[in-house]
């Protein structure tokens, strides 16, 4: 193994890490959001029954906030990996 081997297995190592991280940390704030309030839903129910205007319930706000959450994550990790990741990505293999 060269050393611009060796320093290419470093770099792609490092990118694998960084885009694991980043993908747990996100896959994580989704279950968070989607699980806090599924856990609302099935354990304060009165809760989510709260009438914050005429019509209008908290569950009614919340949940189509869930979704929304949903979008914007994606679109931080998409944001992430066509500015910082791959920037690093072609430093890498400028680099070997």
């Amino acid at each position: 193994m060269t050393v611009s081997s060796k320093a290419l297995e470093r770099g792609m190592i490092a990118l694998a890490r960084s885009r694991l991280t980043v993908a747990a940390s996100l896959s994580f704030a989704m279950i968070a959001i989607y699980f806090g309030f599924m856990g609302l839903f099935a354990f304060a129910k009165p809760v989510l029954g709260t009438m914050l205007a005429p019509g209008l319930s908290l569950c009614i706000v919340l949940g189509p906030l869930v979704i929304i959450s949903s979008f914007l994550l994606c679109l931080i990790y998409v944001y992430w990996a066509n500015t910082i990741f791959d920037r690093n990505v072609k430093s890498t293999m400028e680099q070997a």
